[in-house]
């Protein structure tokens, strides 16, 4: 081989080897490198920026929410749409036009209509139409609001329990308390300000993706706790080790740290400072903001709490204790709401019972304790699932299920919200009949996303971040309107 040969390809393959950072670092003389220094420098501006931009900052009403996400959506005909008409139709074959141009998980040819399978009434001064299955709920009804037509465009549950956190059905998106934290900022500097409770024995099927901070810088992103053991993974200092010692260390990392970040400007940098300087002062805060047993024995009993379990109430009464320590964004998982109908666990006549006897107590002392300590005025509860469930029996490859049960609607469900700004004893919007079909205010996902943060005091529309050649924002790039009809 010539020696031209062999410098040619010498050159190629330590082309091959240069990344598009090397191009641009020495093309032109080093202009590129200026360049990328710019980048880098606007990126960290754009990852720290928090509340003090005043750009998407307008009057608040709330300073906190507390979701609660019955994980597999429950069943809107069995809880608050009531619908007397679904009665008549129960058993009979369902009607073509509400199978043409549906898409569903489960059901295949023609189902049958399905019936509400509890009686209904109406409660407190509003008169809401409520099951009863929920008696401790109606004790509180005329402090919420329902919303009856909200709508998703995902019917399979991993996509649309993205989508009611996230604004997205993929993965990667920050959730709404990223989006929230990253705006506001926290109000307790020893506690997260976005925290993740789970029960009900299983975690949503997505996982942490749900409470994520996607793009945002990770300092952002939900910190999971536990109501049984250590209430964070490693939040206490191994045996030998002392806090004088720890704190020791941290400030050798930090200085170490803020070299790094000198030198090359990465936020990433500042946000793992951040962390451990927040891991530190939480080894101290979260096991006394954990302790449900500090709380006295009829408060307890009001939630119906079991110390030392993992529970829905449990974890209720723990959301109660967070708000009131400046914790920004709560957000409750409890998996088992899956009401295919199965088997005995995932059925109306089944499971469906259970959860709601989990679910009716602990709820309704939430409300009642937040509102007796003052702090309903200023924290929004949500509550809701993915999706919604079918006027119709579910019927597994043409063949009825053994057990009762409906497949998954994404046309109308219903999620209530409580608290801050909220207009209280009403319902807004209207299905058909049957109980399918937004008939009267569809709502959709992206106008609840757009009413929370307008109550939190963020600008839907001009709370963004650059990412991908896009102002990224929670709402999206479709149309979104904050729900006028429903605020105080």
């Amino acid at each position: 081989m010539s020696s031209l040969s062999i410098e040619s390809e010498f050159a190629q393959r330590s082309l091959e080897h240069h990344t598009r950072r090397h191009f641009l670092r020495n093309c032109a003389t080093g202009l590129g490198s200026l360049w990328l220094a710019d980048q880098t420098v606007g990126g960290a501006r754009a990852a720290m920026a928090e509340s003090s931009d005043p750009e998407f900052r307008i009057p608040a009403k709330a300073k906190r929410v507390i979701f609660l996400h019955m994980i597999g959506a429950p069943s809107q005909l069995e809880l608050f749409d009531y619908k007397p008409d679904l009665v008549k139709f129960d058993g009979k074959e369902c009607p073509r036009e509400y199978l043409e141009g549906q898409r569903f998980a489960f059901i295949q040819g023609t189902p049958t209509m399905l019936g509400p399978q509890f009686p209904f009434q109406q409660y407190g001064e509003s008169g809401a139409w409520l099951s009863d299955r929920l008696p401790e709920f109606s004790k509180v009804v005329d402090q919420v609001c329902f919303i009856k037509t909200v709508q998703t465009d995902q019917f399979n549950h991993g996509p649309a329990q993205l989508m009611v956190h996230c604004g997205q059905a993929r993965v990667g998106y920050p959730s709404i308390g990223s989006w929230v934290t990253w705006g506001l900022g926290q109000e307790n500097e020893d506690l997260p300000g976005f925290i993740v409770l789970l029960s009900g024995g299983r975690p949503p099927r997505v996982g942490n993706a749900l409470w994520s901070s996607g793009f945002l810088p990770s300092v952002y992103q939900g910190v999971q706790c536990r109501s049984t053991g250590d209430p964070v993974l490693n939040v206490a200092n191994p045996d030998g080790v002392t806090r004088d010692s720890r704190r020791a260390a941290l400030d050798a990392l930090k200085r170490l740290n803020e070299m790094n970040h000198e030198s090359f400007g990465d936020p990433e940098t500042l946000t793992r400072i951040a962390q451990y300087e927040m891991a530190f002062r939480m080894q101290m805060a979260v096991p006394e903001a954990m302790d449900i047993n500090r709380e006295p024995q009829y408060v307890q009993d009001a939630y119906g709490v079991e110390p030392g379990k993992t529970s829905f109430a449990n974890n209720c009464l723990l959301a109660r204790r967070l708000a009131e320590r400046g914790v920004r964004y709560i957000q409750l998982f409890d998996w088992g709401w899956d009401s295919h109908g199965s088997q005995q666990s995932e059925s109306l006549n089944g499971g469906f019972i259970d959860k709601c006897k989990q679910m009716d107590r602990p709820v309704a002392a939430l409300l009642k304790d937040l509102d007796e300590r003052g702090l309903l005025e200023d924290t929004l509860v949500v509550w809701g699932g993915e999706f919604g469930r079918t006027s119709m029996a579910e019927n597994r490859g043409g063949v009825a299920t053994r057990f009762v049960g409906r497949d998954h609607n994404p046309n109308a469900f219903t999620m209530w919200l409580a608290g801050a700004g909220i207009r209280a004893g009403m319902s807004y919007g209207e299905t058909d009949a049957m109980g399918y079909q937004p008939a009267l205010n569809p709502v959709q996902l992206r106008d609840l996303h757009a009413t929370m943060q307008h109550l939190l005091g963020l600008d839907p529309q001009r709370l963004s971040f650059p990412f991908q050649g896009l102002n990224q924002k929670l709402i999206g790039v479709k149309p979104a309107r904050v729900i006028e009809e429903i605020l105080a």
